[in-house]
């Protein structure tokens, strides 16, 4: 995967989705589909933007037992997106069998889905992690763990907050990948991100993908807004 920058659809329904998308005319995208919008419309909202060209993070964060996340892949790699993703703290049994789900679903001739594990939310702190998951190593400490385990069940990578980012590639190679929501300008509000950083820090950790929402969705000028985060992604604007 080269270095993309991930556009999150976090709209209630697909008119939302195409009104913003009409904002960047000519746009060949990566865009997320998370569970807000999956849920209301399904998966023909899938087919609807690949037959705009646009590559696909499916974004449901799975976390069952084993079978059903294998079944459920099953499923998921039938409807040809780039990217999808569980939680790692389901274990390596059900991150395993997420990935012979994929395997098995993908048709032939078609190329695998990446699978990424979500290592900690860039939601949490650490503080809340330890008073409300109860574990007591640093959040560092866990994100470093998760990852190890999502690469020892043959996933091809994790999310993560850039801040872990850079430990990641060092420990488990620059081939596995880190892909970071919680990105801002530095403008920009936080919102209930905790764990946030701009598309320069990111770039200068060596992320693989940074995932962009409100700063883009919620702009005035979308388009400008994501020319200026593309650039600074990819080291134009200094």
């Amino acid at each position: 995967m080269t270095a993309p920058l991930i556009i999150a659809l976090d709209f209630p329904n697909k008119n939302e989705v195409f009104q913003f998308l009409n904002k960047l005319p000519n746009e060949k995208l990566f865009v997320k589909v998370g569970m807000e919008l999956f849920y209301q419309e399904g998966p023909s909202i899938i087919q609807e933007l690949k037959e705009k060209e646009h590559q696909i993070f499916l974004d449901l964060k799975l976390h069952d037992i084993p079978n059903t996340v294998k079944n459920a892949m099953k499923g998921l790699a039938r409807l040809g997106c780039d990217l999808v993703n569980v939680h790692a703290a389901g274990g390596r049994e059900m991150m395993e069998s997420a990935l012979e789900g994929l395997e098995a679903g993908t048709m032939h001739g078609n190329i695998r889905p990446k699978l990424i594990a979500v290592t900690q939310l860039t939601s949490t702190s650490e503080e809340q992690m330890m008073r409300e998951q109860l574990i007591q190593v640093s959040l560092q400490e866990s994100v470093r763990h998760y990852a190890s385990l999502a690469k020892e069940s043959g996933l091809d990578g994790v999310v993560c907050s850039t801040h872990e980012a850079g430990m990641i590639r060092k420990e488990l190679g620059e081939g596995f990948l880190t892909v970071t929501p919680g990105i801002r300008l530095n403008s920009d509000q936080t919102g209930d991100q905790k764990r946030v950083a701009t598309p320069s820090i990111a770039r200068e950790s060596g992320v693989s993908a940074i995932v962009v929402g409100r700063s883009i969705t919620k702009s005035e000028n979308p388009l400008l807004s994501y020319q200026l985060i593309k650039k600074e992604w990819e080291g134009v604007l200094q």
